[in-house]
C-alpha cells in the first residue's frame, strides 16, 4: 500500500502547488489592473502667478504692476529651472493622477482620453486582453480547486488537469501580450500625448512589476500542471508494463 499512496500524495502536492501559484497570479493581476501605478514620474510645471498676499516657492510674484504682461510671461519661460516646479504623477490603464500645485490632493484624468487617437484602439485591445487574462485565470483556479477537493477517479482528474493546463497557458500568453501592448501605448502617449500631461521623468511603478509577477506565477502554475499531467501519464504506462509482465509470467507458468 505504501508505494501506491506515495504517488497519490505527490500528485496532491503538485496540484496544491499549481493552485497556489495560479491563485497568486489571479490576485496580483486584479490588483494591478485596478491600480494607477503602472508608471510613475514627475512633470515640470510652470509656477503660477501669486494671487493677493500669497507668498512662497510655489508661485511667482512681480513687484511691477504689469506683472501679467506678455513680457513677464516670456520671462517665466526663458529663465532657469527655479521658475518651474516638479509635480509627481502616476498613471495606470484607466486613469492618470498628479499632485496639485497650491492645494492638497491629486487631480485625476482618464488615461484613455490622454492617449493619441491613433493608439486608442491598441489600448482597448490591451484592456480586453487583460480582462480575458483575468477571466481565464479564474477558470483555471476553479478547475484546479475541483481537482483538489473533488475526490474523483484518476482518469477524471487527468481530464481536468489537461484542460486547466491549456487554460492557464492561454491566460499567460494573453497576459504577456496585454502588458506589452500597454507599454507601447504609454510610450507613444509620452511622445505624442497632450503637452499639459507629458512627463519630465518617468519609470515603471509597482503595479507594472506586479502585473509581470502575475504573469510569472501564471506560467509557473502552467508548467507545474503540465508536469503533473505528464508524470501521471508516465506512471500509468509504467504500471501497465508491470501488469503486462505479470500476465506473461502467469501465462508461462499457469501452475
Amino acid at each position: 500500500r505504501m508505494p501506491a499512496s506515495i504517488p497519490e500524495a505527490d500528485r496532491r502536492h503538485r496540484a496544491s502547488a499549481a493552485f497556489s501559484l495560479s491563485f497568486l497570479s489571479l490576485v496580483f493581476s486584479i490588483t494591478a489592473f485596478s491600480s494607477s501605478h503602472w508608471c510613475e514620474g514627475t512633470r515640470k510645471v510652470a509656477k503660477p502667478f501669486c494671487k493677493g498676499d500669497s507668498k512662497g516657492d510655489l508661485c511667482i510674484r512681480f513687484n511691477s504692476p504689469d506683472g501679467n504682461s506678455s513680457q513677464a510671461v516670456q520671462y517665466i519661460w526663458e529663465t532657469g529651472d527655479d521658475k518651474f516646479v516638479e509635480r509627481n504623477f502616476h498613471a495606470g490603464i484607466w486613469y492618470s493622477c498628479e499632485e496639485m500645485i497650491n492645494e492638497e490632493g491629486e487631480k485625476c484624468r482618464s488615461f484613455i482620453s490622454l492617449t493619441p487617437a491613433s493608439d486608442r484602439g491598441v489600448l482597448w485591445l490591451s484592456i480586453g486582453a487583460e480582462l480575458l487574462y483575468i477571466v481565464l485565470l479564474l477558470i483555471g483556479n476553479i478547475l484546479m480547486s475541483v481537482e483538489i477537493f473533488y475526490y474523483s477517479s484518476v482518469i477524471d482528474g487527468l481530464k481536468i488537469n489537461a484542460f486547466s493546463a491549456v487554460v492557464t497557458v492561454l491566460a499567460g500568453l494573453l497576459g504577456m501580450v496585454a502588458h506589452m501592448m500597454y507599454t507601447t501605448v504609454f510610450q507613444m502617449t509620452v511622445n505624442l500625448g497632450p503637452e499639459d500631461w507629458r512627463p519630465h521623468t518617468w519609470d515603471y511603478g509597482w503595479s507594472y512589476g506586479l502585473a509581470w509577477t502575475s504573469f510569472a506565477c501564471c506560467m509557473a502554475a502552467a508548467v507545474t500542471t503540465i508536469n503533473k499531467y505528464t508524470k501521471t501519464i508516465l506512471e500509468f504506462k509504467h504500471k501497465r508494463k508491470k501488469l503486462e509482465r505479470s500476465f506473461r509470467i502467469q501465462y508461462n507458468f499457469p501452475d
